[in-house]
C-alpha cells in the first residue's frame, strides 16, 4: 500500500523559510497528482497546493500564493513544497496526500505529518 512520509518541519521565525518533503515508500509517486494540506491547532485540515503528475499544473490556496512553490523530481519520487517569507499563521501540521487528480479522492491514508512552528 502506498505510504507517504512528510520531512522538513521546524522551527522558523517570521519571514525565514522551509522546504518540506514528501516521499513514498514501496511505490512511486509519479502515477498521483500530489496535494499539500495543513491542519492548524483548532481549526479543520485545509488545502494549501497541488501539483499534477507531470508537474506541469499546479494551483495554490490564496493565503500561500506566491510565498510557496510546489515542485516534483519523480526521479527521486518525492514532491517539495517551498515555503518562503512564513508568517505566525503558517504554524500547522503539515501533510501530503497522493490523489488521482488535484481536488479528488485520496489514494492513501494520511501520514503523519510534519510540524512547522513559525514563532520569534
Amino acid at each position: 500500500q502506498l505510504q507517504l512520509v512528510e520531512s522538513g518541519g521546524g522551527l522558523v521565525q517570521p519571514g525565514g523559510s522551509l522546504r518540506l518533503s514528501c516521499a513514498a515508500s514501496a511505490s512511486t509517486l509519479d502515477y498521483y497528482a500530489i496535494g499539500w494540506f495543513r491542519q492548524a491547532p483548532g481549526k479543520e485540515r485545509e488545502g494549501i497546493s497541488c501539483i499534477t503528475r507531470s508537474g506541469g499544473i499546479t494551483n495554490y490556496a490564496d493565503s500561500t500564493k506566491g510565498r510557496f512553490t510546489i515542485s516534483r523530481d519523480n526521479a527521486k519520487n518525492t514532491v517539495y513544497l517551498q515555503m518562503n517569507s512564513l508568517k505566525p499563521e503558517d504554524t500547522a501540521i503539515y501533510y501530503c496526500a497522493a490523489q488521482y487528480y488535484c481536488s479528488g479522492p485520496m489514494v492513501a491514508p494520511w501520514g503523519q505529518g510534519t510540524q512547522v512552528t513559525v514563532s520569534s
